[in-house]
C-alpha cells in the first residue's frame, strides 16, 4: 500500500518536472520565429510598461474588463439582487409583503434616487446602451412568473365557488373599471391627448384600477392566518376569479388598443377566443394525461420538464403573434397544466426560485428606471396623483366591500374583502408596463399609477389591523374566563419539525394533563417565508402533522392542528397564543440544544488522540453553549410576550419520562411541584427526586407543605435532597429534568460546564393570567359581563 502511494506521487512529480523542462526548451526555440514587426511591438509595449507603470496598466485593464457588456450585465444583476433583498427583508420585518420592498428597491436604483443624487454612478451602472439585455431577461422572468401564477389557480375549485363569490369578484372589477374610465375622461386632454387616443387611454386606466394582485393577497391571507376561515376562502377565491377575468379583459384591451377601434379588434379577439378554446379543450386534457403518468419526482425527468417549458414558450409566442401579449399566453399555459397538486408543486419548485428570486427583481428595477418621481414636480401634479389613489381605493371598496355586505357578509368581513381586493402589487406593475411600452400611458401618468400601486398594497396590512380593532371577532377575556370555569387547560405546541413534535406531544401528555382540568392540545406548525407558494399550503399542512397525529392517536390525545405561513415565526406563535387564550406554550429549544453536536466523534487527526479528544469535547459542549444563546435571545421573546406560562423543551435523546429531577433554586420555584404531581399522577412508574439548591436557609420551611403533600400521596416515588453545590454526575441518573426559566438563566452562567450533561429538560417560565380575579369571578357567576383587559 505504501509502495503504491509512493509510486503515484513520484510519477506526478516527474511529469511536472518534464513538462517545465520541455516547455522552457520550446519557447527558447520559438524566439527565433518572432518577426521584426512583433519585436517592434514588443519594444513599444515594454516602453509603455516602463512609462505608465505596472499597477496603472492593471487598473486600466480592470476598468476595461468591467466595461465589457457581460461584466456590466453581471454587475447590474448583483446590484439589483443585493438592494432588492435588503429592502424585501426590511419590509418583511415591519409586516409588509416583500414585493413592496423589491418595487421600492427598483425606484431607489432608478433616476428618482440613485440617478438624482449620484448621476455618474447611475449612468455607469445603467447606461442606456446596456439596458437591452436587462429588459429581455426581465421579460423572461415575467413569462415564467405568469406561468406559475396560472398554476396557482385551480379551475375546478373556482367552478365550485361560483355564485356569491363570482358576483363579489366581478363587482370589484366592473365598478373600479368604470371609475377609472371616468377619471380618464377628466385627465385625458391635459396628459394624454397628444400621445394616444381616448379609447385606448380610458381602457388602460380602467384596467389599472380594477387589477387585484392574487399572489400578494394570498400571501397576506396566509400571514394573517386566515387561509382556512370563511373570510380567507372568499377573498382568495374572489381574487383568483378576478385574476382570470382581468387577464381576459386585458387581452381584449390590448387588441383594441393595437388596432385602434373595437370593430378592427374583433379579428384579434376572435383568434384569441379560438386559442383559449384549443388550450382548454385540446391541450389541457392531453397534459392531464401526461401529469397522471409523470406524477412524482422519480419519473419527472428533464425531457418532460423541457416539454412543459416548450409548451409555455409556444403559448407565449402564439399570443404575442396574435396581438394580446406573451404574458397572457404564459398565464394560460399555467392554467392548463395538469390539475394535480403534487405535479404542479414539482414544476413550480423547478421554476419559481429562479423566476421570483433572480429574474423578477430585474423587472422591478426596469420599472424603477421608467419611474421618474421628479416628473411630479408641482403640488398640482401630486394632487392629481392623490386623486388617482382615492379613485382606486374607492372603486375597490365600493365594488368589493359594499357588494359583499349587500350579499349578506358581516361588516367585518365585507370591509376586509374590500381591503384585500385593493391589493395591487406586482400584477399592477405588469399592466402599467404594457401600457407604457405601447405608448398609451404618458410618463407622468405612469409614475402616478406606480405610486398608486405601492400605496394601495402598503395600506392593506395596517387597514386589516384597524378593521380587526373596530370589529373584534370575539371577546378574548370573556372566552378565557369561561374556558377556566369549564375546567379546560389549553396547551399550544409549536413544532418546528415533525420528529420533535412527537416528543413535545409526549411531554404535554405526561406533564400538563391535570387532575381537574381536561387537557386540550393544539399543534402549530409554521413555514417561514410568505414567499412560499400558496399551492403548497394544504400539502405542507398534511405533511407537517402526519407524524404528530399518529403519535396523538397512540397516546389517546385529541388534538387540533393549525398551519401558518409567516416571515416572523416568533411573532406568529405569540399571536396564536394570546389571541386563542392558551394556558401553556410548549416549544422546542432548537437542534443544537437537543444534544446533536456539530461533529460526530472525530478521528480527522488520525492517531493524534489528544487532539481528537479536544475536538470532540468542543463539539459536545457546543450542544449547550450555542443553545444558551438561543434561550436568552430567541426564546426570550416567547417568555416576554406570551400571556401564559411557557415551557422550553430541551430534547436530549428523549424516549420516555421515568426518573425525573425537579430542581428548586428558590421558593419561587414551588410551582414546579404542581407539575411533579401531574407527572406522578399520569405515570405510576415515574420516580422524582427534588433537588433543593436554594441559598436561603428557610426555603424548605416555606415549601415543606407542598413536599409533604407529595410524599403523603406518592410515598414511594418522592425523594428530597438539599444540596448547595451542583453535581454534574447526578444528572446522568435521570431521563428528565424540570427547572424554572429563572433558575436556568442563573445556572447557565455559573454552572455551564455541569449543565452540558443535562438529560432531556423542560424549562418552565410561570406566568399568571393577564385577566384580574375580580372580573373572572363576576363572569363565572353571570357568564356574560363586560370586563376590562390589560393591553398586551
Amino acid at each position: 500500500m505504501k509502495n503504491t502511494h509512493f509510486k503515484t506521487w513520484f510519477f506526478y512529480g516527474l511529469m511536472l518536472i518534464l513538462f517545465c523542462i520541455f516547455t522552457y526548451i520550446l519557447f527558447q526555440k520559438a524566439d527565433s520565429l518572432t518577426t521584426l514587426g512583433l519585436v517592434g511591438k514588443k519594444i513599444v509595449q515594454t516602453t509603455q510598461h516602463l512609462t505608465v507603470g505596472s499597477f496603472k496598466l492593471f487598473e486600466q485593464s480592470l476598468l476595461s474588463n468591467i466595461s465589457e457588456p457581460a461584466a456590466m450585465f453581471l454587475l447590474q444583476i448583483i446590484s439589483i439582487l443585493i438592494v432588492s433583498r435588503i429592502f424585501g427583508f426590511l419590509f418583511a420585518k415591519i409586516g409588509q409583503p416583500t414585493v413592496i420592498g423589491e418595487i421600492l428597491a427598483g425606484i431607489v436604483l432608478g433616476p428618482s434616487l440613485l440617478g438624482y443624487f449620484y448621476p455618474e454612478a447611475f449612468h455607469f451602472l445603467f447606461a442606456a446602451k446596456s439596458l437591452g439585455n436587462l429588459y429581455i431577461l426581465s421579460q423572461v422572468g415575467l413569462i415564467l412568473f405568469m406561468f406559475t401564477i396560472g398554476m396557482d389557480l385551480n379551475l375546478g375549485e373556482l367552478k365550485e365557488k361560483m355564485g356569491k363569490i363570482y358576483v363579489i369578484s366581478h363587482a370589484s372589477i366592473v365598478i373600479p373599471y368604470f371609475f377609472g374610465m371616468l377619471l380618464a375622461y377628466f385627465v385625458y386632454s391635459e396628459f394624454a391627448a397628444a400621445q394616444t387616443g381616448f379609447l385606448s387611454f380610458a381602457l388602460f386606466i380602467g384596467i389599472s384600477m380594477s387589477i387585484t394582485a392574487f399572489p400578494v393577497l394570498a400571501r397576506i391571507v396566509q400571514e394573517k392566518g386566515l387561509s382556512r376561515t370563511h373570510l380567507g376562502t372568499v377573498a382568495i377565491a374572489s381574487a383568483a376569479i378576478n385574476d382570470v377575468t382581468a387577464w381576459c379583459v386585458l387581452a381584449a384591451v390590448i387588441a383594441i388598443a393595437k388596432t385602434g377601434s373595437f370593430i378592427s379588434s374583433l379579428y384579434t379577439i376572435g383568434f384569441s377566443i379560438l386559442y383559449v378554446v384549443v388550450m382548454l379543450f385540446v391541450v389541457r386534457p392531453f397534459l392531464k394525461r401526461v401529469g397522471e403518468i409523470y406524477h412524482n419526482s422519480e419519473v419527472l425527468n428533464k425531457s418532460i420538464v423541457a416539454f412543459l417549458l416548450l409548451t409555455l414558450i409556444l403559448s407565449a409566442f402564439t399570443t404575442q403573434v396574435i396581438g394580446i401579449h406573451a404574458l397572457f399566453g404564459a398565464f394560460l399555459a399555467g392554467v392548463v397544466m395538469p390539475p394535480l397538486p403534487n405535479f404542479r408543486k414539482m414544476i413550480i419548485e423547478k421554476i419559481e426560485d429562479v423566476s421570483v428570486t433572480l429574474l423578477l427583481p430585474l423587472f422591478f428595477v426596469f420599472t424603477g428606471l421608467r419611474t421618474e418621481i421628479g416628473l411630479l414636480n408641482t403640488p398640482y401634479l401630486w394632487t392629481i396623483c392623490g386623486i388617482f389613489i382615492l379613485v382606486a381605493v374607492t372603486g375597490k371598496f365600493v365594488g368589493g366591500a359594499f357588494t359583499a355586505k349587500i350579499l349578506g357578509e358581516s361588516w367585518r368581513d365585507s370591509l376586509s374583502i374590500g381591503v384585500l381586493m385593493n391589493t395591487r402589487g406586482l400584477m399592477e406593475l405588469i399592466v402599467l408596463n404594457i401600457g407604457y411600452e405601447m405608448g398609451i400611458l404618458p410618463p407622468s401618468i405612469f409614475v402616478m399609477l406606480v405610486i398608486m400601486a405601492l400605496v394601495t398594497t402598503f395600506m392593506t396590512t395596517p387597514a386589516l389591523s384597524i378593521i380587526n380593532r373596530l370589529f373584534p371577532e370575539k371577546d378574548i377575556e370573556k372566552e378565557y374566563i369561561i374556558q377556566q370555569a369549564q375546567g379546560i387547560f389549553k396547551a399550544l405546541i409549536a413544532s418546528g419539525n415533525p420528529e420533535n413534535g412527537k416528543a413535545l406531544l409526549n411531554v404535554a401528555k405526561t406533564v400538563l394533563d391535570g387532575t381537574k382540568n381536561s387537557l386540550a392540545v393544539t399543534v402549530l406548525h409554521i413555514t417561514q417565508g410568505t414567499d412560499t407558494n400558496p399551492i403548497y399550503g394544504e400539502q405542507y399542512s398534511v405533511e407537517s402533522f402526519k407524524g404528530v397525529k399518529d403519535e396523538a392517536s397512540s397516546l389517546n390525545i385529541p388534538i387540533e392542528t393549525e398551519y401558518k405561513v409567516t416571515d416572523n415565526i416568533e411573532l406568529g406563535i405569540v399571536k396564536s397564543v394570546n389571541y386563542n387564550n392558551f394556558d401553556f406554550l410548549l416549544v422546542g429549544a432548537g437542534v443544537s440544544l437537543s444534544g446533536i453536536p456539530f461533529f460526530k466523534e472525530s478521528t480527522i487527526f488520525g492517531n493524534v488522540k489528544w487532539l481528537n479528544k479536544i475536538i470532540n469535547r468542543v463539539s459536545k459542549e457546543q450542544a449547550f453553549f450555542y443553545p444558551g444563546t438561543l434561550i436568552k435571545d430567541k426564546t426570550r421573546y416567547f417568555v416576554e410576550h406570551s400571556n401564559c406560562s411557557v415551557g422550553i423543551f430541551v430534547n436530549r435523546g428523549f424516549t420516555a419520562i421515568n426518573t425525573t429531577l425537579v430542581m428548586l433554586h428558590g421558593e419561587t420555584d414551588e410551582f414546579l411541584l404542581r407539575y411533579a404531581r401531574r407527572l406522578l399522577k399520569n405515570n405510576s412508574e415515574v420516580t422524582i427526586q427534588i433537588l433543593d439548591m436554594s441559598k436561603v436557609a428557610d426555603t424548605y420551611k416555606k415549601i415543606k407543605k407542598s413536599i409533604d403533600d407529595l410524599k403523603e400521596k406518592f410515598p414511594n416515588s418522592i425523594k428530597y435532597i438539599k444540596q448547595s453545590r451542583f453535581n454534574s454526575g447526578l444528572l446522568s441518573k435521570y431521563s428528565f429534568m424540570l427547572i424554572s426559566y429563572q433558575a436556568w438563566n442563573i445556572l447557565s452562567i455559573s454552572e455551564k460546564r455541569e449543565l452540558s450533561n443535562i438529560p432531556s429538560t423542560l424549562i418552565i417560565n410561570k406566568k399568571e393570567s393577564r385577566f384580574h380575579t375580580g372580573a373572572r369571578n363576576k363572569i363565572v357567576e353571570n357568564i356574560v359581563v363586560d370586563v376590562d383587559a390589560e393591553n398586551f
